[in-house]
């Protein structure tokens, strides 16, 4: 394996900003930030939206049904 062409390989916090939640992995993103997650100092990841925030996860999607359009699919179908 060549030396210094590998990205650094650690373990990284990410922090969804908007619910607060931090999950602790390995990356290779680069940070400068720096947090204490359960006594000890990690690098730190920012991010947007995650399992604790997204609607997909935390059961509050929508589906909108915008001029019927499942209804009009069903009965365009519906013979065949």
């Amino acid at each position: 394996m060549k030396k210094d062409i590998h990205p650094n390989y650690r373990e990284v916090v990410f922090k969804d900003v908007s619910s607060d939640f931090e999950v602790l992995t390995k990356s290779t993103v680069k940070t400068t930030d720096k947090t204490m997650f359960e006594g000890k100092e990690y690098p730190l990841f920012k991010v947007d939206i995650s399992s604790a925030s997204h609607p997909f996860y935390t059961g509050t999607q929508k589906i909108m049904d915008t001029e019927g359009r499942v209804d009009r699919f069903k009965k365009k179908y519906a013979k065949k």
